[in-house]
C-alpha cells in the first residue's frame, strides 16, 4: 500500500498529460469534422451525379472501412510509398496525421447524420417558403436548419460519445494519448513495470468525461424541445 500511494502521483502527472492530448484531439475532430460534414453532405445531395457519386463513394470507402486502417495509411503512406514523411517525427507529427484521419473520418459520419436530418424536414414547407419569396438560402438557414439541428441532436451525440473512446486508437500510431500513458506502466515507465492498476484510473478519465458529455448533451437536446 506504501508503494502505491509513492507511485500515484507519478501515474497520475503521466495520465493527466496523456488525457491532455486525449482532449486536444477530440475538440479538434469536432472542430473540423463538423464543418466538413456539411459540406460533404451537400455534395452527396447535389443534383449533378459528377458531384454527388464521387462523394457517396467516398462515404462509403471510409465508413466501410476501420479508423485504424484510415490512421496507418495516412500516416505511413506518405513517408514509405511517397518517399515525402509530410508529417515529421515526433508527437507533433502524430498528432497532426490523427487530427487528419479522425477528422475525416468522423466527417463522412457526420455527413449521413446531416443528409438524413435536412431530408426529415417535410418539402412542403420549403416550397412554402419559395412561394413566399425566399431564397433557397433563407429556406435552409431559418426553415430547415433548426429542424435539422433538433433532429440530428441524439445520433450526433451518440458519434461524440464515440469519439472520445475511438481517440485511443492513436495510440497505434504511437501518439501519447490517455490509454498509451497507462499502459507504459505496465512495460516500465517512470521506474514502474508491471503495474496494471493505472488503467483502472484511465478508465476513471473516460466515464468522467463521457458523463460530462452526456449531461451536457442531454441538456441540449432539452432546450431544443420546443420544436415538438
Amino acid at each position: 500500500m506504501e508503494l502505491f500511494f509513492e507511485q500515484l502521483p507519478i501515474v497520475i502527472r503521466s495520465l493527466n498529460t496523456g488525457f491532455f492530448q486525449t482532449l486536444k484531439l477530440f475538440l479538434v475532430t469536432l472542430l473540423g469534422a463538423i464543418p466538413l460534414g456539411l459540406i460533404i453532405a451537400f455534395g452527396s445531395m447535389a443534383r449533378f451525379k459528377i458531384i454527388s457519386c464521387p462523394v457517396k463513394l467516398f462515404v462509403t470507402v471510409i465508413r466501410g472501412t476501420p479508423l485504424m486502417i484510415q490512421l496507418l495509411i495516412i500516416y505511413f503512406f506518405p513517408g514509405l510509398v511517397l518517399h515525402n514523411p509530410i508529417w515529421g517525427s515526433g508527437e507533433t507529427g502524430r498528432f497532426l496525421a490523427s487530427s487528419v484521419a479522425f477528422i475525416i473520418n468522423y466527417a463522412c459520419y457526420f455527413s449521413e447524420i446531416y443528409r438524413g436530418g435536412i431530408q426529415s424536414v417535410p418539402v412542403g414547407q420549403q416550397e412554402a417558403g419559395l412561394v413566399l419569396g425566399m431564397t433557397r438560402g433563407q429556406i435552409f438557414y431559418r426553415v430547415t436548419l433548426l429542424q435539422m439541428i433538433k433532429r440530428i441532436i441524439p445520433p450526433m451525440s451518440n458519434e461524440v460519445i464515440t469519439l472520445v473512446k475511438d481517440t485511443s486508437l492513436a495510440r497505434t500510431i504511437s501518439l501519447q494519448e490517455v490509454i498509451w500513458a497507462g499502459e507504459s506502466f505496465m512495460k516500465g515507465s517512470h521506474g514502474i513495470s508491471g503495474a496494471i492498476w493505472p488503467l483502472f484510473f484511465t478508465a476513471i478519465y473516460y466515464l468522467v468525461f463521457n458523463g460530462i458529455l452526456t449531461v451536457l448533451l442531454g441538456r441540449l437536446e432539452r432546450k431544443l424541445n420546443y420544436f415538438r
